[in-house]
């Protein structure tokens, strides 16, 4: 099998995550159910691909993001979070709020790229309907 491209990856995210009501799902199972944004994604990528994850494979991809996603991106959504409660006490808090989300944003990439290494050293299963979302939620 190809190995995925996290190019490709990233394009397909960005086109995804603006489609309909999709930000506000992934939003919502961050928020709410402390899912990763960007394992939701990568499984509605390989879902696009035909491609079938096993729960041990979910478990590794997992693994591979979370002391990223606890060290750098969690603490980094808090301070946005803190500085958009305090905005008012905040002098220059726009160009502040826009610098964080670039970084943010640098920061996903990131983490997205570190999923792709991780799922190209699976053994991908090629599958008709896959449903790999219904794995992690």
């Amino acid at each position: 099998m190809n190995l995925l491209n996290s190019n490709d990856f990233w394009q397909f995210a960005c086109q995804l995550y603006s489609e309909g009501d999709m930000q506000a799902r992934l939003l919502d199972y961050q928020n709410q159910q402390g899912k990763n944004v960007n394992l939701c994604l990568l499984l509605y990528y390989l879902d696009s691909l035909n491609l079938a994850i096993s729960q041990d494979q979910l478990n590794k991809l997992e693994e591979s993001i979370s002391e990223f996603e606890q060290q750098v991106l969690t603490p980094l959504r808090a301070t946005r979070v803190y500085l958009k409660a305090n905005q008012t006490e905040i002098a220059d808090y726009a160009a502040i709020r826009k610098e964080l989300l670039s970084a943010e944003l640098k920061l996903e990439k990131q983490q997205q790229q570190m999923l792709i290494t991780t799922i190209n050293s699976f053994a991908l299963t090629p599958c008709s309907a896959p449903h790999n979302i219904s794995l992690y939620l």
